[in-house]
C-alpha cells in the first residue's frame, strides 16, 4: 500500500509584483519545504518547485519557478502542497506526523470507543486532538501527554484519558 502524500504548507496571497506568494509550512522547520524536491497538490497533477524563499514574520515568502508575475501568483491562493511520505525524515519516538493519526480509534484506559481521530490543529497554544464520537458534537482536547497517554499506531488507536473537569462546565451563578 502507497502512503498518503502529506501536506507540508499551504500557499497564501500574493506577496509583491513579481510572483512571490506568502507560504505557511506545517514543518518542523519552516525552510525544511525548499529541501523536499517538488511540491505537488493533493491529487498530483500540479508540481511546484520552489526557486527561493526567505523567513518573514509569520511566514515564508516563496516564489516557485515558472510563476513570474502577481496574477501568477494570485491564482495559487490557497493551495496546500504536499509531498511523497518516503521525503519526510522519519519521526522520533513520540513524534507523530498528524497524518499518521487521522482515522485512528479514539478509546478510553478501559478500551471503551469514544470516536475516532478526525483531526490536529493548532492555533498557536499547543497542538489540539479532534475527536468525533459515533453521535454528537466533536471533542477538541489537548494533545498532550496527561490527555493522550498512549498513542498506539500498530494497534490503530489513540488513548484518552478526559478531563475530570473542564472550564467552563459548571453553569454560572445568577444571584
Amino acid at each position: 500500500m502507497v502512503a498518503a502524500p502529506i501536506c507540508v504548507a499551504r500557499i497564501g496571497a500574493a506577496h509583491g509584483v513579481r510572483g512571490a506568494v506568502k507560504l505557511w509550512t506545517f514543518t518542523e522547520d519552516p525552510l525544511a519545504v525548499k529541501d523536499y524536491g517538488p511540491l505537488m497538490t493533493r491529487d498530483g497533477a500540479r508540481q511546484f518547485e520552489v526557486a527561493h524563499v526567505r523567513e518573514a514574520r509569520d511566514h515564508l515568502v516563496a516564489t516557485f519557478k515558472g510563476i513570474a508575475t502577481r496574477e501568477d501568483a494570485e491564482r495559487l491562493n490557497g493551495i496546500e502542497l504536499y509531498v511523497a511520505r518516503d521525503k519526510l525524515p522519519e519521526t522520533d519516538e513520540d513524534e507523530y506526523y498528524h497524518a499518521d493519526l487521522i482515522g485512528l480509534a479514539a478509546v478510553n484506559a478501559a478500551n471503551d470507543p469514544l470516536g475516532r481521530v478526525v483531526a490536529i490543529h493548532n492555533f498557536g497554544a499547543g497542538d489540539i486532538i479532534e475527536i468525533a464520537p459515533p453521535r454528537g458534537a466533536t471533542m477538541l482536547l489537548p494533545f498532550t501527554n496527561a490527555v493522550v497517554p498512549t498513542v498506539d499506531l500498530a494497534g490503530g488507536r489513540v488513548v484518552i484519558e478526559l478531563p475530570q473537569e473542564i472550564e467552563g462546565d459548571e453553569a454560572p451563578t445568577l444571584t
